[in-house]
């Protein structure tokens, strides 16, 4: 299963289409153009192994460098198009990419790299710039037809860095020809439902793991990927008519900006196509997939895992309205709930989350962080923190380096968040810690109001209000906070670091 495969078969299907242009790119044109960039980079010494970086926003050209890549047994590491030039540079440093191929959509860092980016070949989609060569022109220079050695080549992606510097995942290469299935290929198919010739929602950079993953293997099954090129609610919907989607992979936030559309617009379109929603990458508030699940029917299926891959767990629909609040069961290595000590939880106690039995945990150049994800069983953790009931299912509570001790007493930020952003006046939300001289630290809200030019004091006192009535008087904000805009990872996770810092005497704070 392979884009090479479908451009025989069916050389004239989209392979994927731009949601707001329209640009439409076939399976003839994706291997051909990925054949054409394989021979650009053997011509530029890569060979098996070698990595490129890819620092662009969501344009055409995206999977044809992907899949030019993939068939040179290439890594390609995904960068962030929201970095600095400095992360840019540290990534493209620890991964030791010898090429970097930019866009012009990622903005005037594009303009910075150059300086830093010594002894790496610059490539620009689009208009390139000196000293940016064109990649297009540089590609066009190529023959169609496949390289000689086609191998398979893999993503080598960073995480997040939402709690410090990102951390590389280097999987070893296979060596198996490119069109050798994998483990998500099956996941698919056998958890999710999708099909030979489906097509799929993508409204997330193609940066992040999921996205990339998700939209490659569709390429695999041979069907049409609708990229959108930035979230809209209503876009999406429309996107969802329009092409008939049955299948896509979305965060809680883009379900809680799509349910807070006023009903009318909601209601114009036609998602019974759908038979396939996927979501993960960040906690979905209970009364949101309530909503969901009772708009688009029982199609909602959820998954949790890293990139890394250590370990993964599943939940469909029916499952999820009996055991509200959980992402599943592991379908891949073995659940354990571990205390301080490392040893395992009898069920329904809160500890860290870990997987056993499992794919090893390995982060590039970072032993240390191997070593901190690893407990003295073997077993390993993202830094999760949850329980799981008697019959195996997974209920996360937060984050572990988001926990606030207030007067001794463990409060996970989650919960309170999950509550603040069901409120209609609440775009999104983040709970963090801030120093406090009596208990440690007190619970602060931040919110980024559906309004911003509504009065932020009669809503202060409002949202105050609506979490002491439902919560403990332990968990309420002590204070709420505002900001035009979370500053939120396009995938969903949110960069509490930077909120919480503002509160401990950090710089760059845009909280009022």
């Amino acid at each position: 299963m392979h884009p090479a495969i479908h451009a025989k078969t069916q050389p004239d299907r989209a392979a994927y289409v731009m949601g707001s242009s329209g640009e439409t790119v076939t399976y003839r044109e994706l291997d051909e153009r990925s054949n054409q960039g394989a021979h650009l980079f053997r011509s530029l010494g890569l060979k098996t192994g070698d990595v490129i970086a890819i620092f662009m926003d969501n344009n055409p050209r995206y999977f044809e460098i992907a899949w030019a890549a993939q068939r040179s047994g290439l890594y390609y590491t995904c960068i962030s198009s929201k970095l600095t030039a400095a992360e840019v540079e540290y990534i493209v440093g620890d991964c030791s990419a010898k090429v970097l191929i930019a866009s012009p959509g990622v903005g005037p860092v594009v303009d910075e790299l150059p300086a830093v980016l010594k002894g790496v070949k610059l490539f620009m989609t689009g208009e390139a710039r000196p000293p940016y060569e064109s990649f297009e022109a540089a590609r066009a220079e190529f023959p169609t037809s496949p390289i000689a050695d086609e191998t398979a080549g893999s993503d080598m992606l960073y995480s997040s860095g939402t709690t410090g510097r990102p951390k590389g995942i280097k999987p070893p290469l296979t060596g198996l020809p490119i069109d050798a299935p994998n483990a998500l290929q099956m996941m698919a198919q056998g958890l999710f439902g999708f099909q030979e010739g489906c097509t799929y929602i993508s409204p997330a950079p193609l940066y992040h793991a999921a996205p990339l993953r998700w939209c490659m293997t569709v390429h695999k099954l041979g069907g049409t990927v609708i990229v959108m090129e930035k979230f809209d609610p209503e876009h999406a919907l429309a996107l969802i008519e329009k092409h008939k989607a049955d299948c896509g992979q979305f965060v809680p936030t883009h379900f809680v900006r799509m349910l807070k559309l006023p009903e009318e617009v909601r209601a114009k379109y036609d998602v019974s196509s759908m038979k396939s929603a996927v979501h993960a990458a960040a906690p979905c508030p209970i009364p949101v997939k309530e909503q969901m699940i009772a708009w688009w029917g029982p199609v909602i299926y959820e998954y949790y895992a890293g990139t890394e891959g250590n370990g993964f767990c599943f939940i469909n629909s029916h499952d999820w309205l009996t055991h509200k609040g959980s992402v599943g069961k592991a379908v891949l290595g073995e659940l354990k709930i571990c205390g301080e000590d490392g040893d395992e939880l009898p069920p329904r106690s809160e500890g860290v989350v870990h997987f056993a039995n499992g794919p090893p945990l390995s982060y590039h150049n970072a032993p240390e962080k191997v070593a901190e994800g690893t407990n003295k069983h073997g077993w390993t953790t993202l830094g999760d923190v949850g329980w799981m009931d008697e019959e195996g299912y997974l209920y996360l509570t937060d984050r572990k380096s988001f926990m606030i001790i207030s007067g001794g007493v463990n409060i996970y930020p989650q919960e309170i968040e999950n509550l603040l952003v069901t409120h209609p006046k609440v775009a999104d939300a983040a709970v963090v810690g801030a120093p406090d001289e009596e208990m440690g630290e007190r619970v602060v809200a931040v919110i980024q109001p559906m309004d911003w030019t509504a009065d932020h004091e009669a809503l202060r006192a409002e949202l105050l209000a609506y979490t002491r009535q439902n919560l403990s008087h332990v968990k309420s904000p002590r204070v709420i906070d505002f900001m035009q805009e979370l500053p939120r990872h396009p995938t969903g996770k949110l960069y509490k670091r930077l909120i919480r810092d503002a509160y401990w005497g950090k710089e760059g704070s845009r909280i009022v």
